[in-house]
C-alpha cells in the first residue's frame, strides 16, 4: 500500500515531527488543525468562532491538497479547551458540513498548541 505525505502552504506548517496529512490509496488521515493563520503562524483573533472557522479552512485546504474534498470527510475529532464553547463551535462546524455531516467525537482537553481553543482532525475518503 502506498503512503504519501501531504503538504500545502495553504495550511500552517507542522510545529512538530508530524505531517499535515497522510494519503493512502483509499483514505486521507489529517493531523489536527488549529486556528493558526498559515501566513503568520499565529492564532487568529476572535475566540472560538474565529478559530473554528480558521481550523476548518485549514482542514479543507489540507484535504484538497491531498486530492479530495471536505464533502468526503467520514469522521472528525474535535478537541475543545472549554466545553462551554461547544455551541459556538458547533454552529461554525455546521456551516462547513451541511445536511450530511461526518461522524464526530468531541472531547475536552487541558490545552492546545500555542494557546488555541479548538483543534479538529479528520479521516477522509479519496474521491
Amino acid at each position: 500500500m502506498n503512503r504519501t505525505v501531504v503538504h500545502t502552504d495553504k495550511a500552517p506548517k507542522a510545529i512538530g515531527p508530524y505531517s499535515q496529512a497522510i494519503r493512502t490509496e483509499t483514505m486521507i488521515y489529517t493531523a489536527g488543525q488549529t486556528g493558526l493563520d498559515p501566513a503568520t503562524g499565529e492564532l487568529v483573533a476572535g475566540g472560538v468562532e474565529a478559530q473554528t472557522r480558521q481550523v476548518l479552512v485549514n482542514l479543507k485546504n489540507v484535504i484538497e491538497a491531498a486530492g479530495s474534498s471536505i464533502g468526503n470527510v467520514v469522521k472528525t475529532t474535535v478537541f475543545l479547551t472549554d466545553m462551554s464553547d461547544f455551541p459556538k463551535m458547533n454552529a461554525i462546524y455546521a456551516e462547513f458540513f451541511g445536511e450530511n455531516p461526518p461522524a464526530r467525537s468531541t472531547v475536552a482537553v487541558a490545552g492546545l498548541p500555542k494557546g488555541g481553543v479548538v483543534e479538529i482532525e479528520a479521516v477522509v475518503l479519496i474521491g
